[in-house]
């Protein structure tokens, strides 16, 4: 019969930790991952936003205004935050969109194009605010 010192039995267990962590999966997602979730319809439409917040203008930075998120039961307010800008993209902020089934969230998005990441011309942009009816 074969017994093990307790120093190989040591280096077996440390080996075998190894592998058992090393067979987990770790995902790490820069950008490219999209996942489409299907739209969750709310009837009521979202409370209004409370006062914007003093923006301050951060070199390298965009502001990204807050929203109403829905967890389930009701809306909660989701505070707005400085994002680091993207060379050739622009952020595209999310909205609530009212369609014939309710009203849904559309996550804002990074897209290509604009040079500073600071987004499309708010004078010429074509999104309904639900703020203020426009």
């Amino acid at each position: 019969m074969t017994f093990f010192s307790p120093r190989s039995i040591t280096k077996l267990a440390l080996v075998a930790a190894l592998a058992a962590g090393a067979s987990g999966c770790t995902v790490r997602a820069h950008g490219g991952l999209r996942v489409r979730v299907p739209f969750v319809y709310i009837q009521q439409p979202p409370p209004p936003p409370p006062p914007r917040p003093v923006i301050v203008a951060r070199p390298g930075f965009i502001w990204i205004d807050g929203y109403h998120r829905w967890d389930g039961h009701r809306y909660v307010w989701h505070d707005g935050h400085y994002a680091r800008e993207r060379a050739g993209y622009q952020w595209n902020p999310g909205r609530w969109e009212h369609r014939d089934r309710g009203h849904v969230w559309i996550e804002g998005e990074w897209r290509r194009g604009g040079g500073n990441g600071r987004g499309p011309d708010r004078d010429r942009a074509k999104v309904r605010d639900h703020r203020d009816g426009h």
